[in-house]
């Protein structure tokens, strides 16, 4: 498939620059996967589309605070974004401006508080080994110095870093928030629970994958970055549970969706089962992709060309996607991280 085939137009004055002050007040458009057909409501309205009996299966990662602003020893500033740890104090990073520190120079941020040295020259994709030196507990230096990294289309600061975050983050690891789950308040958790939903707890870190831009004019040469998830054993037996039972699988965003399809293995019966366990994925779903855990999805209004609007259309079909994306638009949505939300069924 073309590159060009996932392309819509987007007034820019749509792209949310900040979150609601209450979470679950973003506008929900519901469509329906098989015939194309949409409805409009409020995101706190999701317990009418939510069934006794259905799984939710949220991504419980926490955003790191990953983007340090600092300097060289000569003054020039320099910009340093944290992407996956390694040992001993290594992360992979991209650097910027890449050109002004070379391998073997150092960064500081907070007065030195926090060295970074630089290992090596880097990859195609401009990201370095970086060595971090610091006094204390290297969590406790991040938290004070970093600054949450929201995408580049939010030009506005974040006032509170806790709404960058969704109210069941708990494994830090990501950095960037799964943001389909930011519009699930603490209520309104208990309230789908209460109404005989299995919340269900998976983690995927999210990493640079998610949001790489798809440079490829043929969408099947675009390569995914690997990032690290987690199921449970108690998750596995929930999810499969609910299978066994005929029950609907709902996956909370995109990276809920990359864990169960990445997790999922031959139950035997012809069929598909979760499996408990951590690895790295690099799933790429597409149109044409055989869904094999996920039934229904809860997400956002996604980026033109990106791996996201391709994974929402292999699940509804490019055509629903992109007519009710059009809806949506001529509807005034608000759309992106802290846009409004989308349940696919």
């Amino acid at each position: 498939m073309d590159l060009k085939d996932f392309d819509y137009e987007l007034p820019e004055e749509l792209i949310a620059q900040d979150p609601l002050e209450d979470r679950s007040a973003s506008r929900l458009m519901v469509l329906d996967k098989h015939s194309g057909k949409t409805e409009h409501s409020v995101f706190k309205n999701i317990v009418n589309y939510l069934r006794q009996g259905d799984c939710l299966v949220i991504n419980d990662t926490k955003v790191i605070p990953a983007r340090l602003l600092g300097q060289k020893a000569s003054g020039a500033h320099v910009e340093v974004f944290l992407l996956k740890r390694h040992e001993d104090d290594c992360w992979e990073c991209l650097v910027k401006p890449g050109k002004k520190l070379k391998k073997g120079e150092t960064a500081l941020f907070g007065d030195g508080r926090l060295k970074a040295e630089i290992l090596d020259d880097g990859n195609e994709d401009g990201i370095r080994t970086v060595r971090f030196l610091y006094e204390g507990i290297f969590e406790e230096v991040l938290d004070s110095l970093g600054e949450m990294p929201t995408p580049p289309y939010i030009r506005h600061k974040l006032k509170d870093k806790d709404r960058y975050q969704t109210v069941y983050a708990k494994n830090e690891g990501s950095v960037a928030a799964p943001t389909a789950g930011l519009h699930f308040t603490k209520e309104l958790l208990q309230q789908i629970e209460d109404m005989g939903v299995s919340v269900v707890r998976v983690t995927l870190h999210v990493g640079l994958g998610t949001f790489r831009p798809v440079k490829c004019e043929r969408i099947e040469d675009h390569h995914m970055h690997e990032e690290f998830y987690t199921v449970s054993e108690e998750a596995a037996a929930r999810v499969n549970a609910a299978r066994a039972a005929g029950q609907r699988i709902v996956a909370v965003g995109t990276t809920s969706s990359r864990t169960l399809e990445s997790a999922a293995v031959p139950d035997g019966k012809g069929g598909w089962k979760l499996q408990a366990g951590s690895a790295w994925t690099g799933i790429y779903i597409y149109p044409g992709y055989e869904w094999k855990m996920v039934d229904a999805l809860i997400t956002n209004f996604h980026l033109p060309q990106s791996t996201l609007i391709m994974l929402v259309s292999a699940l509804a079909g490019r055509e629903h996607v992109l007519a009710a994306y059009k809806e949506a638009i001529d509807m005034r949505y608000r759309v992106f991280s802290f846009g409004d939300a989308m349940f696919i069924q």
